[in-house]
């Protein structure tokens, strides 16, 4: 076999003399027979080199169309150090040489070799031509770089090349990168000639800025203008049907992309799949997937992600196993939608699983780290997650997010509250769901201060008009005792026709007990023509209930049905059964439970048994606690209910019974607590704490204030103290309670006339009420307390509740 470079003369081209006739005329033919052979260059680096000696040994090193050829062979090969090297051989390269340079360098996402390669051109005043500014906003584009693509516009506008559909399709995409639609389709408008590329750029922009409508308006406009549509083209149609949620027109356009002949398209198949997944039509997307005649791994991450996103977390992994043995391999992106289906289901075993096949194939990543933060969070292993966390290198908003997310679902305000104060420090900027995380910490915690400080920092970050925080902060004010703050927000934002943030201030106004002004708004909702959901009856029953309005619940009960077509869930009767029962109308409540469409749930029967104890029905509360026991026989709160109304009923072996079966089943009364802020604190107190650091000044303070209530006619209440103890002790334990000592706090700490406010996990008992009332009135302040059912403003020796909770 002959070599390849059998045409090439026996001596150099240097020796020949150029004066001779017919011998310079040689030269290009060579030159020709040279640049034919870079058609086999992409066959391996080795070959290039060999040609580029061939190059160098007949003295054609000097041509920049030879060495532009080189360039781009190494450039294909990734031989960035060989291409420059080529390139740096002359001191003024031609605008091809430059730009094949410029294309080398893009290509293989260098990007800042590029920019800065473009900033040495225009710098020695080189030939900066339309494919070199194209080459140079695609990598400012692609780095980020703002400030140096507009100056590259600016130029290219100066020298009219923005005409030229290249560069222009080029400044399109760079705008719409940064938001700039609006410019860009001033640039687009102003292109006389466009083709195919400038229309999918302009196209693929307003699909990119969710403004979907405008993008089919163009689509529909392209094809009036003669201009074929391509894949891609098609492409960011599919995605804009994706996220208009259309199911209609993505069928239609599916049958628009089989007429045009881009059925077999695996790029346009795989859109198809990922558009049917998240519009939530899983037939359509395993019909496409399954008719597939080739799939890349990007069609089964596709299929396998859509899944976890519709909550198939089982076929994904069951598609996973396929992928396998397909013998295509898998990825990043593989695990990462694996990891996610394991945090929705909270498998933490498979998940753990993930991770040590993560580590062992991929470097580390943040798209990966954070996924696996947000499984340990959601699966409430913490000490895992915060390992992962503080292991990373880099930390994007969405990391912190996961992790203060974490913290803050499973019961660690506080942590949240810091971990954000440092992620402040390190120059992070939240996003909505960080802010609307914090809230609902503040919300946890009963922190107004803390909430008025997240507040601020909302309005700074310009999402005061977010309709999910403002939801969540009309449920934080509601919660932190602030309904006239919660109102406030609510009235900036009730144009939203959100139901839920109408929702939010109608179970606001419920947990104060201003029912009338929930049901007002129900009314106000109903008039601006917003539809109520199941939701708001929920939270209207509730308020009801906790306003005495017996009939207006009754009345909105069968509403549901007759006037809104939603039909009543286990919880509706729920909150309907505890109106009655609260109301002491336990044959009506009854009556209900027989004549419900299903058995009675344990939401139900415990709503039953609640007003069982407050009322002392003994018999029929013994009577449900049994059917509860049935049902949830592992349910410590069932027991302690029982235990209360044994207790009551001063039944003590019946008392000790029920306890010693909590402790054969393993089970643990939820001890009481209660949170008062002071300063920038929250300060915690259980029943009985004797380890607050001024335990001694809020016991002898405590005293006098017993003595103070007692002179006042408080007589004890010993029937919440459900131990067989004598009276003394019953009192004793009564002075120990949660509230009684974050008042006592509170009072010591606070300057005078100032309010205070008290967060506790369980129900305030009857004798704890009862001396906050005296408390109120003998101190003149006002005293909020947030139990686990509503709010209780103390004040002038009365309740908000009219005693009813």
């Amino acid at each position: 076999m002959p070599s390849p470079f059998h045409f090439i003369p026996n001596k150099p081209f240097s020796t020949y003399n150029p004066l001779k006739d017919g011998q310079f005329d040689y030269l290009p033919i060579i030159i020709d027979k040279f640049l034919s052979l870079f058609q086999g260059s992409s066959k391996n680096l080795n070959w290039v080199k060999s040609i580029h000696a061939q190059v160098i040994t007949n003295s054609l090193s000097n041509d920049q169309f030879v060495a532009t050829k080189l360039v781009k062979a190494y450039s294909d090969l990734g031989s960035l150090e060989a291409a420059r090297c080529v390139f740096d051989q002359f001191l003024q390269p031609k605008g091809l040489l430059c730009n094949a340079m410029l294309g080398g360098y893009l290509q293989n996402g260098q990007h800042r070799q590029t920019l800065d390669l473009f900033g040495l051109m225009r710098f020695r005043n080189l030939e900066v031509n339309s494919c070199s500014c194209t080459f140079a906003l695609k990598a400012c584009a692609s780095s980020l770089n703002y400030e140096m693509g507009m100056d590259i516009i600016r130029s290219a506008v100066e020298k009219g090349m923005e005409k030229n559909r290249f560069v222009g399709s080029s400044m399109i995409s760079f705008l719409v990168r940064f938001d700039k639609i609006g410019e860009a389709q001033r640039v687009f408008d102003g292109m006389p000639d466009r083709d195919v590329v400038c229309w999918n750029s302009i196209i693929g922009g307003y699909v990119q800025t969710g403004c979907f409508d405008v993008a089919f308006e163009l689509f529909f406009e392209m094809q009036s203008s003669g201009t074929n549509p391509s894949p891609i083209t098609m492409i960011s149609l599919i995605q804009a049907c994706g996220g208009i949620g259309d199911l209609k027109l993505g069928k239609c356009l599916h049958g628009c992309v089989l007429g045009l002949g881009m059925g077999n398209d695996i790029l346009v198949l795989t859109s198809f799949v990922d558009m049917y997944c998240k519009i939530g039509d899983m037939d359509s997307a395993r019909q496409v997937f399954q008719k597939m005649p080739t799939r890349n791994l990007v069609s089964w991450n596709a299929m396998i992600s859509g899944c976890v996103r519709n909550g198939l977390v089982g076929e994904s992994f069951d598609l996973f196993h396929k992928l396998v043995r397909s013998g295509c391999g898998f990825d990043l992106a593989t695990i990462v939608s694996l990891v996610q289906g394991c945090s929705k289901t909270a498998n933490l075993e498979i998940g753990k699983i993930l991770h040590g096949c993560a580590i062992r194939s991929f470097d580390s990543n943040l798209i990966l780290s954070t996924a696996i933060v947000d499984l340990y969070s959601k699966c409430g292993s913490l000490k895992q997650a915060t390992y992962v966390f503080n292991r990373m290198e880099d930390r994007n908003v969405i990391t912190w997010t996961a992790m203060l997310v974490g913290l803050a679902q499973n019961g660690h305000a506080e942590d949240a509250l810091t971990l954000f104060a440092q992620m402040q420090e390190e120059g992070i900027a939240a996003n909505s769901v960080t802010l609307v995380s914090l809230v609902h910490c503040c919300s946890h915690l009963g922190s107004l201060k803390r909430g008025r400080s997240i507040h601020a920092h909302v309005l700074r970050s310009g999402f005061a008009f977010d309709v999910v925080i403002m939801t969540a902060l009309v449920d934080m004010y509601a919660k932190c005792g602030k309904i006239n703050l919660a109102e406030r927000i609510f009235n900036n934002g009730s144009i939203s026709k959100d139901v839920v943030l109408w929702n939010s201030m109608i179970t606001g106004y419920g947990m104060h007990g201003h029912g009338y002004q929930a049901v007002s708004i129900y009314h106000k909702m109903m008039e601006e023509g917003i539809k109520p959901n199941q939701t708001t009856f929920l939270s209207l029953l509730s308020a009801c209930s906790h306003s005495k309005l017996v009939e207006q619940g009754i009345s909105l009960f069968y509403s549901l049905e007759r006037d809104h077509n939603i039909r009543p869930t286990e919880k509706h009767y729920a909150c309907l059964v505890d109106l009655l029962s609260r109301a002491g109308r336990f044959e009506e409540a009854q009556a209900l439970i027989e004549k419900m469409p299903f058995q009675p749930d344990t939401a139900v029967l415990e709503a039953l048994l609640s007003g069982c104890r407050t009322h002392k029905e003994i018999d029929l509360g013994i009577q449900t606690a049994d059917k509860l026991l049935s049902l949830d026989p592992m349910n410590p709160g069932i027991y302690i209910m029982l235990s209360n109304i044994y207790g009551e009923a001063r039944r003590w072996e019946k008392v000790d019974y029920i306890r010693s079966l909590m402790r054969k089943h393993g089970l643990k009364k939820t001890p009481g607590y209660s949170l008062i802020e002071v300063g920038n604190q929250v300060h915690a107190f259980f029943a009985g704490d004797d380890s607050h650091p001024k335990w001694e000044e809020i016991h002898h303070f405590l005293g006098s204030l017993r003595s103070a209530v007692e002179a006042s006619g408080y007589v004890p209440d010993t029937s919440c103290v459900l131990r067989d103890v004598d009276e003394q002790m019953k009192v004793r334990l009564l002075w120990g309670h949660s509230e009684r000592l974050a008042i006592a706090f509170g009072l010591l700490t606070t300057p005078p006339g100032s309010l205070i406010r008290i967060t506790k996990n369980l129900r305030v008992c009857r004798d704890c009420h009862i001396v906050s009332k005296y408390i109120s009135k003998i101190v003149n302040r006002e005293i909020i307390v947030r139990d686990a059912n509503r709010f209780h403003h103390f004040s002038n020796g009365g309740c908000s509740c009219g005693d009813y909770w």
